[in-house]
């Protein structure tokens, strides 16, 4: 991971002012261990926290390091920077810490097929590095931020976010029941009308880690 960062050790405020935190890209707090700071955006790009400019050019992109660093990803409980940082994804004597737009899991493609004729979701920006099977009666939606969501796995807080773009084409086959102004209660999935369970509604309606 070291190769692949920028400035390691220039001293940085966080970019988020909110959070009004000091850290050293590279801080060594013990011997041995060193601190790397991240975050990833609501398309599911990752980028240095304290890049200034946050945008395709900057995110990393090798897929073999997204596969590595997005596999370990967890809840922080190391004990720093818990509020700050909610997430970590621990590397050997590395400690890389993440906080994100929404979700650390964004689901950004669709693999058709992709494994015993079933659909497949691809996150992390790692194409078919990193795919989890694609459960369309399990996709809900909040229509406070008109985002959608799909399961991820516990450790990642069960739930992942499905990239705009996706989003705004799985929007358009969506049924309201009950009202707009409420999550969706169908959606129509390979010419099949699904009834959604919405069984994620509840972890969505929970605060946010990040707050």
């Amino acid at each position: 991971m070291k190769r692949l960062l920028q400035s390691k050790y220039s001293t940085v405020l966080n970019n988020l002012t909110r959070r009004n935190i000091h850290y050293v890209q590279g801080q060594s707090p013990e011997p041995k261990i060193r601190e790397y700071f991240y975050f990833i955006d609501h398309q599911g790009q990752l980028f240095l926290d304290d890049a200034k400019m946050k945008n395709f050019t900057s995110c990393f992109k090798e897929k073999a390091f997204l596969k590595f660093f997005f596999t370990r990803i967890k809840k922080n409980e190391s004990g720093r920077y818990e509020q700050e940082f909610p997430y970590i994804s621990p590397c050997g004597r590395e400690r890389n810490f993440i906080h994100c737009d929404d979700r650390p899991i964004v689901y950004t493609h669709i693999l058709p097929k992709f494994i015993d004729n079933k659909d497949y979701l691809s996150y992390g920006g790692a194409g078919d590095l990193l795919t989890v099977l694609f459960e369309p009666e399990k996709v809900c939606m909040l229509p406070q931020s008109g985002r959608v969501y799909h399961p991820a796995s516990l450790k990642y807080g069960g739930v992942g976010l499905i990239k705009s773009s996706l989003a705004i084409e799985f929007s358009k086959h969506f049924e309201f029941e009950n009202g707009e102004e409420n999550p969706p209660t169908q959606f129509t999935w390979n010419n099949e009308r699904l009834k959604l369970t919405n069984e994620i509604l509840p972890l969505l309606h929970e605060n946010s880690i990040e707050e």
